[in-house]
């Protein structure tokens, strides 16, 4: 079992900056997939990005301005939010996992953290 526990989520103003954390323990990180999603308010949860021990990858939404690091030794995954606009405003949720290539649907990921709210104000 993994538990995942994410942070740094708040109020920003459009052009700031924050950075997530997602925390895990039970079981080392470092060959799970990890996956970032997103649920605007009244929307479907959709995809951010993802990170694996090979490759990462990002939503087009938020390429160039989003970016995902790991702290194997801390069993945290990191995500920095750059630029960020009023759309950009949701619940922001770590997701782990064995995935493979369907790493862009929420569906293989057998672990979610609580979610983090996330609200840029224009």
């Amino acid at each position: 079992q993994v538990q995942l526990v994410e942070s740094g989520g708040g109020l920003v103003q459009a052009g700031g900056s924050l950075r997530l954390s997602c925390a895990a323990s039970g079981r080392s990180f470092s060959t799970l997939t990890v996956g970032w999603f997103r649920q605007p308010p009244g929307k479907e949860r959709e995809f951010v990005g993802v990170s694996s021990f090979s490759f990462t990858s990002y939503a087009d939404s938020v390429k160039g301005r989003f970016a995902i690091s790991r702290d194997n030794a801390k069993n945290t995954v990191f995500l920095q939010m750059n630029s960020l606009k009023p759309d950009d405003t949701a619940i922001y949720y770590c997701a782990a996992g064995n995935v493979g290539p369907a790493f862009r649907s929420p569906t293989p990921y057998g672990y979610w953290g609580q979610g983090t709210q996330v609200t840029v104000s224009s």
